[in-house]
C-alpha cells in the first residue's frame, strides 16, 4: 500500500469514526477514570487484544505511551504529561479505536500507523505514531 492510498484510507476511516461518535458529556480532560469502572462487553474485550502497547514514537519527536489499565480491556494513554483512561469501541472499518468519551480523546490504530485525536476540538493531537510492529 503506497502512502497516498494509506492516507486516503486513514482520512476515510477517521471521518467515519468521528461522524458516528456519540455526543460527549463535558468533563475536565486529562483525568483518568478512577474506581467504579464498568465491565466491558465481550466485543470490547476482543478488540482490546489487538491494541498495541508500549511507548510509541510519533511525528515531531513526540510519543504516546499506552499501557494496560486498572481493569481488563481498559488502557491508560499518556501524552504530554496527561493520562487518559480509554476503552475499546467497535468499528465497521477494522481499525482499532480506543476512546475516553468524557474527555473526548480517541486513539485510532490502523495497519501502518496510529494517531491521537481530540474529538471535541475535531483535531489531531499527534499523528504518524508507529509501533515497531506497524513498520513495513
Amino acid at each position: 500500500m503506497n502512502t497516498r492510498t494509506a492516507a486516503a484510507l486513514l482520512c476515510t476511516t477517521l471521518a467515519a469514526l468521528l461522524s458516528t461518535a456519540p455526543a460527549l458529556a463535558a468533563d475536565k480532560p486529562g483525568k483518568p477514570a478512577t474506581g467504579g469502572l464498568p465491565d466491558l462487553t465481550a466485543e470490547q474485550l476482543a478488540n482490546a487484544e489487538r491494541v498495541l502497547t508500549g511507548k510509541i514514537a510519533c511525528e515531531f519527536d513526540q510519543s504516546v505511551d499506552i499501557s494496560q489499565g486498572a481493569k481488563p480491556g481498559y488502557f491508560t494513554v499518556a501524552f504530554k504529561g496527561k493520562k487518559y483512561t480509554l476503552t475499546p469501541e467497535a468499528t465497521t472499518t477494522g481499525a482499532v479505536r480506543l476512546e475516553d468519551k468524557k474527555a473526548g480523546i480517541v486513539w485510532l490504530q490502523i495497519a501502518n500507523k496510529s494517531m491521537l485525536m481530540n474529538s471535541k476540538a475535531g483535531q489531531r493531537m499527534v499523528d504518524n505514531c508507529v509501533h515497531p510492529s506497524q513498520k513495513s
